[in-house]
């Protein structure tokens, strides 16, 4: 149940049921992410030249991430996430039972994905840089890491490539089962940055 409306003092009508959780870098950065993602992927038998500056604007989004994870926002920040085994156990057996714990922020299993996908979207594009230092190219060109520009590391960047597709699938997947579950369009507040208050916030800030 949302929280209730209720009078200020000004006597305005104030919705108590939303709280701003993701703030506009957060929201800019999943966006530019996820269209970078999509050319970079689309683009991987074709012009190399798109492939490889969407691959640099996918590192430059992940290093700011990373950044923002230790000095942004409360929601935005790692420490705000990064949840034991025993909280992420819990919360998929809440989900499984189909009384999923709320959060505010990022559930145990929405931040865990967070830190595996950033990590694995860093190797990827760090495979990528090492396999055009073998052409001369990029920031590792001229490097000892040149000498790593082979065969092997190609089909390695394919396949996390590929195992980085897999991993979006089950992100969407949990979006769209904690978004039924939860009653709560998760999509929609990656877009205004609003999510519903817990219910055990809803007195404090009626009372306040």
């Amino acid at each position: 149940m949302p929280c209730p409306l209720f009078i200020d003092e000004d006597f305005a009508i104030k919705d108590n049921s939303r709280i701003k959780v993701w703030d506009p870098f957060v929201r800019i950065f999943h966006w530019s992410l996820v269209l970078l993602f999509i050319i970079a992927f689309a683009s991987e038998d074709g012009p190399e030249n798109i492939h490889v500056f969407a691959g640099y604007g996918i590192s430059l989004l992940v290093l700011f991430r990373i950044f923002w994870g230790f000095v942004g926002t409360r929601y935005a920040r790692f420490s705000d996430f990064a949840y034991g085994k025993a909280s992420q156990k819990r919360y998929l057996k809440s989900l499984i039972k189909r009384k999923p714990e709320h959060y505010t922020g990022h559930n145990p299993a929405g931040g865990l994905m967070v830190f595996i996908l950033l990590g694995a979207l860093l190797m990827q594009c760090f495979l990528g840089m090492v396999i055009i230092s073998g052409d001369g190219e990029g920031p590792f060109a001229g490097t000892f890491l040149s000498i790593f520009s082979n065969p092997f590391i190609e089909e390695l960047h394919d396949a996390l490539g590929h195992g980085l597709l897999l991993l979006i699938v089950i992100h969407i997947g949990g979006v769209i089962v904690s978004s039924l579950l939860h009653r709560e369009n998760l999509i929609r507040a990656m877009v205004t940055g609003k999510k519903n208050r817990p219910k055990e916030e809803c007195s404090d800030v009626t009372h306040s």
